[in-house]
């Protein structure tokens, strides 16, 4: 950190000097230079991060908001951010209004529901009441019949006949009564059972609904500091926020033992970020101390951060130390050390000047441009694998008049040329050899394609060939894939 904070300053400290040559009037070119460096050379990727346990335990509203039909409900109370609680210490107040709208609904949907089984009671009594008398009726009138028929021995025939049919009428009556009256009482069982369901399911909800307000006043589940809860846009649930049935988190509790530094690099540097990377982080409230970390996971996929029109990749750092002092939501500094070189050259970035085929700078002693082979850099500085030595004396700013001076160390801008060439051919070789393996591994699958459709039955080669020659479709939906798979096996 504090090398990193002394480059600054001298690169600030030049800025400062052209700044001042070029505002005094003075129409001399100014010369200003630095000098070869030569030492142990290191490549960072540096990033601002934010703070965050690494794990927490949230502070939840009541649960089972969704079952009893309440999707919303805000806060209206809650304790500053960072206040240390104990376990069962009050926490927030959410809103009851909505919920206690929905008890008193529920209570009227209650009221309706008892009298409605009351009424399904009364009903299917008096009818079930009116069949049993119906029943008894018939069972007097045929008994009634059965007395006519026993009086009528004496009778002529045809009077002993219609009293025989009369019978006969009244055991089919009362046969089919005592049916009817079966299917009537299942069906008013049914009836019933269906309204007592809905009476017992009006009772469950209210026991819910009042479980759920006995949580609307919540307390820590454990000791701790109270962290806002953050929504998905950055913003902390706050007083006037709202929690829903699907993340009823109010607060969190972090375990501030084992931190993190979340932080997002552009895509241009994350080619270079790898897990298990040495970081040094600083903290932007306590700017004289220093921790170390350790990079624990890299993104795989880029995201757009409103705040940005770059894509970037999220990168999370593990703190090595723990220190009382350090909180969520503090601002980091992470310097990730991506490479490191020992004893090589090295010159400052503004230094470098470049065509569009090779690189130079110029020396100051005797006004040549000289050709450089360059190699990693960092922030402020950049390898100069040959052309430079140790020590040398090199200008940061193009003079007036040097579009005429020599250059030097062709033999130097051959070799970078050669290498280049020799690179894009390697490149384009890597390119045709994969090209060559697609081609390959296609020209097996249909092969092994063919194959497998000269096994199959003339009728089912035919039928197969029609759908793929037809993408495939089929009327039971299935596609060429699933036509391809089924020639396979």
């Amino acid at each position: 950190m504090k090398k990193r904070y002394y480059y600054g300053i001298a690169v600030l400290v030049t800025i400062v000097a052209i700044v001042i040559y070029s505002a005094s009037g003075d129409d001399s070119s100014v010369e200003v230079s630095t000098f070869v460096e030569q030492g142990e050379f290191n490549v960072v990727v540096s990033t601002t991060g934010e703070l965050q346990a690494l794990n927490s335990t949230d502070i939840r509203g009541p649960e089972g908001l969704r079952e009893v039909r309440v999707h919303s409900v805000k806060i209206v109370d809650l304790i500053p951010e960072g206040t240390i609680v104990k376990a069962g210490d009050y926490v927030a107040t959410l809103d009851r209004s909505e919920a206690t709208q929905r008890l008193q609904s529920q209570a009227d949907e209650l009221i309706s529901d008892e009298a409605a089984y009351n009424q399904t009671l009364l009903d299917t009594t008096i009818t079930l009441l009116d069949f049993r008398n119906k029943i008894k009726d018939l069972e007097y009138g045929l008994e009634e019949r059965e007395i006519v028929l026993s009086q009528s021995q004496f009778e002529p025939p045809a009077t002993i006949r219609q009293a025989e049919m009369n019978l006969d009428k009244s055991k089919r009556a009362l046969q089919q009564a005592k049916i009817n009256y079966k299917l009537k009482e299942e069906q008013t069982k049914s009836q019933v059972r269906r309204s007592k369901g809905r009476l017992d399911e009006e009772y469950r909800e209210r026991e819910k609904l009042l479980h759920a307000l006995e949580g609307f006043e919540i307390y820590a589940p454990q000791s701790g500091m109270v962290i806002y809860k953050k929504e998905w846009g950055g913003a902390k649930r706050k007083v006037g926020s709202s929690i829903n049935a699907w993340d009823p988190v109010v607060a969190t509790l972090p375990d501030l033992t084992t931190m993190i530094s979340k932080t997002y690099v552009n895509e241009i540097d994350i080619s270079k970020l790898n897990v298990g990377q040495t970081v040094l982080l600083g903290v932007d409230a306590f700017p004289d101390r220093e921790y170390t970390g350790i990079v624990i996971e890299v993104a795989n996929v880029g995201e757009q951060l409103s705040s940005s029109d770059a894509k970037v990749f999220e990168v999370v750092v593990q703190l090595n130390e723990t220190d009382s002092i350090l909180r969520p939501s503090m601002t980091t500094v992470n310097e990730v050390l991506t490479g490191s070189f020992e004893n090589v050259v090295f010159i400052p970035l503004e230094s470098v000047h470049s065509t569009d085929s090779m690189s130079y700078v110029i020396k100051a002693k005797n006004k040549i441009r000289q050709i450089v082979d360059l190699g990693q850099a960092n922030e402020n500085y950049i390898i100069v694998s040959e052309g430079l030595e140790a020590g040398e004396e090199i200008l940061l700013t193009i003079p007036l008049g040097s579009e005429g001076w020599e250059y030097s160390g062709w033999d130097i801008f051959e070799k970078v040329k050669t290498r280049r060439i020799e690179e894009e051919k390697r490149k384009k070789e890597d390119a045709a050899k994969r090209r060559e393996q697609m081609e390959k591994e296609m020209k097996q699958r249909e092969a092994m394609n063919k194959l497998n459709m000269d096994k199959l039955p003339a009728d089912q080669r035919k039928r197969v060939q029609q759908m793929m020659k037809s993408g495939g479709q089929r009327s039971s939906g299935g596609g060429t894939r699933s036509v391809q798979m089924r020639i396979q096996r």
